[in-house]
């Protein structure tokens, strides 16, 4: 078997010494370099498995050698080595398309996992069959549609999976964000580990730090044995955040420490534990609105959003629903052991003229349901359950164009209107509280709210 090779490119001879020595000991061959000229003759010299470049060097900066390696040998990962305190500098990095970097003074237990997340990289042409889900296991949803933006995605979470740099991933809710980020995942060097998955919106606040960060025994009541959080949970793996907006300020502080020292503390314990987590975010809001209401913190805001995926609406990609509706019912039908239904030309029809305000998440929902109710195999536009958009819709106002509050006061009429909404969105997602309150852009708290205020159990 072929030893890994890496090449150091740093100015100062006692830390390519370190390095060579420490990559010696991992058994892989290291070469070195102290300029961005010698990188480059090396580079012509044999082929690397990873580059570790500082960012100052006498002849230029990492950047220099990052930039030269993207263009002359793009399966090449790049980690760059930063100043201590530089945070600037390493996020440009990581725009930039590194793999991730190392603040000074260089740490052996960072430095170890680092070199070997990058030496398991998948060949890109694996990473791409993952973000199209030709890799997926049984059950695992596919990023659906062939539409420009969808192959723009596509491409995104290939480049995106080799990478470790945190990933914001906008868009609406049920858009897909949480697929996204799940081929992100099996597309990269930590595959093989825990991908975990949090909406942040699902934790009560008095909780948040107990689950996040886990507890020792004895630390509180009812803290009978010793348990690990979310983070130490996705240990070598990916820590998904969902509705990540919905954290609270005291919780952003704590969360912006452990991205920046890699570290963590249990509830109720003295020491910190180091981490190797890989940290990817979404949520449906716009943060950036956030930061200005002083609702986000700015500089976790910046921690976070290095890199931006957005994941288009189904608005946005009509071309696709047909598509999307074959193959949804085709996966379903696959899942109860049934033929698949035929879809009915006016039920296809209506599909496509439905704005979908739950997009994909809705789309999988009214197919589920519309499977399940048909009758003689095949889809009619009466078994599609659409509650506004397109196809079957209430009209607005009342015949004689009133606002139509069915002589009811504003306030019941309004509270008539939040029940019913809100009923049509749990009948949709099986009484599912989260994936309801996902259904109608709400947080998870929020609908809770409205549930005891209304009355619905």
């Amino acid at each position: 078997m072929n030893r890994k090779s890496v090449l150091v490119v740093d100015d100062e001879a006692d830390i390519r010494e370190l390095l060579v020595l420490t990559l010696s000991r991992m058994g892989v061959d290291a070469d070195s370099a102290s300029s961005v000229e010698e990188a480059t003759a090396a580079l012509k010299s044999r082929p690397y498995d990873l580059c570790l470049t500082d960012m100052r060097l006498p002849d230029g900066d990492g950047l220099a050698v990052l930039r030269h390696i993207s263009e002359n040998y793009g399966n090449t990962p790049v980690a760059v080595i930063t100043a201590y305190g530089s945070t600037q500098n390493a996020v440009d990095a990581l725009k930039a398309g590194a793999f991730d970097y190392l603040p000074k003074p260089i740490k052996l237990e960072q430095l170890r996992p680092l070199v070997m997340s990058a030496l398991k990289l998948p060949r890109p042409v694996q990473a791409r069959r993952a973000s199209i889900g030709e890799t997926a296991q049984p059950g695992t949803p596919r990023l659906l549609g062939e539409s420009p933006p969808i192959q723009r995605a596509r491409e995104m979470i290939a480049k995106l999976a080799r990478s470790q740099a945190p990933v914001y991933i906008t868009g609406e809710s049920g858009s897909g964000k949480e697929v996204a980020a799940r081929l992100i995942h099996m597309g990269s060097a930590r595959a093989d580990a825990p991908f975990v998955a949090v909406n942040c919106g699902a934790i009560p606040e008095n909780l948040m730090e107990s689950e996040f960060f886990g507890y020792r025994r004895g630390a509180f009541t009812g803290a009978d044995n010793d348990k690990i959080g979310y983070l130490q949970a996705a240990e070598r793996g990916t820590l998904f955040l969902d509705e990540v907006g919905d954290l609270p300020l005291a919780m952003q502080v704590k969360l912006l420490r452990v991205i920046q020292e890699k570290k963590v503390r249990r509830v109720g314990d003295t020491q910190e534990e180091p981490i190797d987590v890989r940290i990817i975010s979404a949520t449906h809001r716009s943060l950036a609105q956030q930061v200005e209401a002083g609702q986000f913190r700015q500089d976790l805001f910046y921690r976070l959003n290095v890199i931006e995926l957005k994941m288009p609406s189904l608005r946005e990609i009509p071309e696709d629903i047909t598509l999307m509706v074959r193959e949804v019912v085709e996966r379903l039908a696959r899942q109860s052991g049934n033929p698949a239904p035929t879809i009915g030309e006016e039920a296809m029809l209506a599909l496509r003229r439905y704005d979908f305000p739950g997009n994909v998440r809705e789309l999988e929902n009214i197919l589920e349901r519309a499977t399940a109710l048909c009758s003689g195999n095949t889809i009619n536009v009466g078994d599609l359950y659409l509650t506004q958009g397109g196809g079957p819709k209430e009209k607005a106002g009342s015949a004689d164009g009133s606002l139509g509050t069915r002589g009811l006061p504003l306030h019941e009429f309004l509270d008539q209107v939040e029940r019913e909404a809100i009923m049509k969105a749990l009948e949709a997602t099986r009484f599912n509280k989260t994936a309801a309150a996902k259904l109608l852009g709400i947080t998870f708290r929020s609908l809770r709210y409205r549930l005891d205020r209304l009355g619905i159990d």
